[in-house]
């Protein structure tokens, strides 16, 4: 990947380009006015699902992809675009808003309804005010409450553009889910071989993973028929030379340690944009060539804005990368990883033009965490039972064991991302620029994901009060527990479990969880936390650590099983359930009947995590175990 990422413009340069007006944190923005050109371009997006640029355009000598390839040839295409998240939803609220979910918790966790304020619209809001004709076929996933009616003429499996009213220029979306994840579930041999394959270095080689591999050539090559469709009704229509297309994956993926991780594969997406001779005017580059500025999910909204002629409002966090208000290129990238599906995690990341930094604030939980609904993967089940087996190599094997607090990868000497470089001094600069470059990033966009799920402090609004998130405060205390060093930081621990705010005492208490048997003269003052705390969050995590150090482990045991059984809010309980999961399954025992319960429930998380604890429990799980199953609505 060449260096040409270029140093990002400032917020005031941005809104003067923007042409709206920057507000304070929490303010109402100025609204999107502006009046549409005379003329304005048509905008086409054909989105794909789940899936890494496996495109001949981009590289890949196995892909068989010939429409995306001429596409990439008559437009431009993009070699550094990448999701905000490696899972859909969070992704897809940031593709709506021009706004990274974590800055409205719970957005950032997967399928959650952020909490916005009234002036955070879906774009194609804005341009339908301009006179635009939006359809949206058909999926949505936005993970907060979107008013529908407003942001869409027509969104369902017919909308179409050919519907708008007669000269009414059209925005309209296309999604196309054969290469969703789980068209893996029920793979079979196709057109591509196994054996053409080549598999990172941090798979092993299974007959499992190399045919799922296979299969998503195949699945990417009947995606690209379908684009061909898309393309050859657009010309029948006599809409081509009036028309923008862009063609682009929600999120990277799917094998493997791709999506929901965030690694070059779970976050790095295609994105193909062709210009039409009438609107070349508004494109970055002639067609037929490379753009390697950086564009995340942010981008999009925006840049739809600008090619429509439409102001853009001064809450959106993204950039426009084409149109006449394009912004120069970003130096960095973004993206974070928080609960997938029934697991918690927070990983937050920033990639330049070589280099990708990762942080774990969860380094004392596994990447390898179980997930109902991706192990029904053959790929994932057979990498598991090589775990089990004892037959992996060192750098197959890390993903089953606990993370560092931080990783560093040189992605043009590593592309597989296997060579941690963050305790190289050589790399020592590298790693502090980017360090920092990631922490003014989560000011800037008051990153929500330190906030327990459920807590009432989430949201755009809520954490944004006066006093009532103390960000700056709880990275420092957050930067503290993912070092794990007891010797250093337990007093400080021991004395933020005493704090009037919610956010901080639960730091406080990862803190303890995170330092091990370090912990061990701080549980008294825990075992009182368990008892007191108004937070059952808080609760939760000091009754794993008491567990975990054989202190008051009845009463802990108690506290989690009523949780799960008892609380109101289905998070709360997920939070408990996983404090059960990551403790021996014999001390879990007395919660069975709690857990039992949480494997019938009609929340799909707790379900799934109800059903793997209950195998684990039984001793009959097999990475194979049939954990997944559908909930059943009503």
């Amino acid at each position: 990947m060449p260096a040409s990422f270029d140093v990002p413009v400032t917020r005031r340069a941005f809104v003067a380009l923007a042409g709206s007006v920057a507000t304070t944190a929490g303010t109402a923005p100025a609204a999107a006015t502006g009046r549409m050109p005379a003329e304005s371009p048509n905008i086409l997006w054909l989105v794909a699902e789940d899936h890494y640029p496996f495109i001949g355009a981009y590289g890949d000598p196995v892909a068989r992809t010939p429409t995306l390839d001429r596409l990439a040839r008559e437009g431009i295409r993009y070699d550094n675009s990448y999701s905000t998240a490696p899972v859909c939803a969070p992704s897809r609220f940031a593709l709506l808003t021009g706004v990274a979910p974590q800055s409205a918790g719970p957005a950032e966790h997967m399928r959650a309804l952020g909490r916005t304020p009234a002036f955070l619209k879906g774009f194609p809001e804005y341009l339908r005010q301009a006179g635009y004709y939006c359809t949206n076929n058909a999926k949505t996933d936005y993970n907060t409450v979107v008013d529908m009616a407003a942001t869409w003429d027509a969104s369902s499996a017919t909308a179409h553009y050919r519907d708008r009213p007669a000269g009414a220029p059209f925005f309209a979306v296309f999604n196309d889910m054969t290469t969703h994840e789980s068209s893996l579930f029920s793979a079979q041999d196709g057109r591509t071989r196994p054996d053409e394959i080549r598999l990172p270095a941090y798979l092993p080689d299974t007959p499992e993973i190399r045919s799922d591999f296979a299969h998503y050539y195949d699945a990417m090559e009947t995606m690209d028929r379908h684009v061909a469709a898309k393309l050859a009704e657009l010309e029948a229509a006599g809409l081509a030379d009036d028309t923008i297309v862009f063609f682009y994956s929600d999120n990277g993926g799917v094998l493997p340690r791709s999506k929901r991780h965030c690694y070059d594969e779970g976050l790095r997406t295609a994105l193909i944009a062709r210009f039409p001779e009438k609107w070349a005017h508004l494109a970055p580059r002639p067609a037929d060539s490379v753009e390697q500025r950086a564009v995340t999910s942010v981008d999009y909204a925006p840049t739809v804005l600008a090619l429509a002629g439409v102001n853009i409002p001064g809450h959106m966090q993204g950039r426009p990368f084409a149109g006449m208000r394009q912004l120069p290129p970003a130096r960095y990238a973004f993206g974070g990883r928080d609960r997938m599906d029934e697991r918690y995690d927070m990983v937050r990341t920033v990639r330049d033009e070589r280099y990708r930094y990762l942080r774990n604030y969860a380094p004392h939980r596994p990447w390898g965490q179980h997930g109902a609904y991706a192990w029904l993967a053959r790929g994932y089940q057979s990498w598991q039972q090589a775990h089990l087996d004892g037959i992996l190599d060192p750098v197959q094997d890390r993903f089953w064991g606990t993370k560092p607090a931080e990783e560093l990868y040189d992605l043009h000497a590593d592309p597989d991302e296997i060579n941690n470089l963050a305790g190289d001094r050589a790399h020592a600069h590298t790693l502090d620029r980017l360090s920092r470059a990631l922490d003014e990033h989560l000011v800037a966009v008051h990153d929500n994901g330190f906030i327990p799920e459920g807590s009432p402090l989430e949201g755009w609004a809520e954490s944004r009060r006066p006093g009532a998130y103390p960000l700056r405060r709880v990275m420092h205390l957050a930067r503290h527990a993912i070092d794990r060093d007891g010797q250093r930081h337990l007093a400080e621990f021991v004395k933020e479990l005493g704090d009037d705010n919610e956010v901080v005492r639960y730091w406080a208490a990862q803190g303890l969880l995170m330092v091990g048997r370090a912990a061990a003269p701080a549980l008294p003052r825990l075992a009182r936390t368990l008892r007191t705390d108004a937070s059952p969050q808080v609760r939760i995590s000091a009754a794993e650590t008491l567990i975990r150090h054989g202190q008051q482990v009845a009463e802990a045991i108690d506290f989690l099983g009523r949780t799960l059984a008892e609380h109101a809010d289905a998070r709360v309980q997920l939070q408990a359930i996983n404090a059960l999961t990551f403790i021996d399954p014999d001390l879990a025992r007395p919660a069975r009947a709690a857990i039992e319960a949480a494997a019938t429930s009609k929340d799909e998380y707790l379900h799934n995590a109800g059903r793997y604890l209950k195998f684990v429990l039984d001793g009959t799980y097999t990475p194979s175990s049939p954990v997944y199953e559908p909930v059943a609505s009503g």
